[in-house]
């Protein structure tokens, strides 16, 4: 069911051209359908702030549940922003407080960027705990995406992530492990991720943390688990909420670092997202960007044009899919009073009979 346009987010304006549903507060006024109210603390940095909104609230505004979803995008001022950035934060997002005040049904915890190993000496360290710390005793679930995922991993159950020799890059193939799970019903038993990190946290350090993992990759990583109680934390260390071309335009700003010299190395190509034809074009590129800095002329302009028309999607209806089950499970488990997080009849520490 719909998205609903609350407040002037162009997000919402960018989803109605693409075709999705967003209702209009009048509109959703005359509707007979329950609310759910769901937090977006959205920490990307300001060049990717939008873009994951966009993600995100597709996939929600994608699922369906009978349900009309609010979705309240907040971040943590402690977090660097340029000028446009805090001014978009200003017009469009809710502060902590107000998020409290509000109350949630659920709320998504995105990645961040990250300077160092240590995650508990990045700048939005203590603030990330209060507001995964509040949901944890307030709202009925939360979602946690990569970076976030790692950091909670870390406070709450010990369990520190690790650099990997290379960089996870790429749509990889993955399997789901634990079939008892609603979250992964009327999916696929194989099926696509994007990721991109250069940390893990692996599967036996989320067995020790006493967690359930519900889909592993070929190579034995972790993309979804839960927490001990199946629903009151989700983890994805994936990407499922990226665009088609989000990797592509990482691969676009990592070459043109190269470019200016702020990295040492062409960046490879992310694995399994190129067919042949993208590939060869990409490699062809490489070598007239080496020819002309060699040469100290002027750099060819990146090919994206040609790219875009071969791009293919592998793992979107898959990702719908889950956030659908998992909003629909939000439904059932909470009730219009949004500062209890589960209905009296129901276990708290096992909300879904597991």
């Amino acid at each position: 069911m719909p998205l609903v346009a609350h407040n002037d987010l162009p997000t919402f304006a960018k989803l109605q051209q693409e075709g999705l549903q967003v209702l209009t507060p009048g509109l959703a006024d005359q509707q007979d359908i329950r609310e759910l109210h769901i937090g977006l603390l959205n920490m990307m940095p300001d060049a990717a702030l939008a873009a994951t909104e966009r993600q995100f609230l597709r996939l929600i505004g994608e699922s369906n549940p009978i349900a009309q979803f609010f979705v309240h995008p907040f971040t943590l001022d402690v977090l660097p922003r340029g000028d446009s950035a805090r001014e978009h934060i200003k017009k469009y997002y809710d502060d902590f407080e107000q998020i409290k005040q509000l109350g949630l049904d659920a709320l998504i915890i995105t990645g961040a960027n990250v300077i160092g190993p240590d995650l508990s000496k990045e700048v939005f360290w203590a603030s990330l705990i209060e507001v995964a710390d509040w949901a944890h005793q307030n709202v009925t679930s939360t979602l946690c995406s990569c970076l976030a995922t790692h950091a909670v991993l870390d406070f709450r159950y010990g369990q520190k992530r690790e650099q990997q020799a290379v960089k996870k890059w790429g749509v990889f193939r993955h399997q789901v492990v634990d079939v008892s799970h609603p979250l992964v019903d009327d999916i696929n038993s194989q099926f696509d991720v994007p990721h991109s990190r250069w940390n893990s946290v692996y599967r036996q350090q989320f067995m020790d943390a006493g967690l359930k993992v519900l889909v592993i990759g070929d190579d034995g990583c972790v993309h979804l688990a839960t927490s001990p109680d199946g629903f009151r934390t989700i983890f994805f260390q994936g990407h499922p909420e990226y665009d088609t071309v989000s990797l592509l335009k990482e691969y676009k700003r990592e070459v043109n670092l190269y470019i200016a010299g702020e990295i040492t190395e062409y960046t490879p190509l992310p694995e399994n997202y190129f067919c042949d034809f993208n590939a060869a074009i990409c490699r062809e590129y490489q070598g007239r960007v080496d020819k002309s800095l060699a040469q100290q002329s002027q750099v060819p302009e990146f090919p994206e044009h040609l790219l875009l028309k071969n791009l293919q999607n592998t793992w979107q209806d898959t990702a719908s899919a889950v956030i659908g089950t998992w909003l629909g499970l939000i439904y059932q488990l909470t009730n219009v009073d949004r500062r209890k997080p589960f209905m009296d009849t129901v276990d708290a520490n096992n909300p879904l009979g597991l």
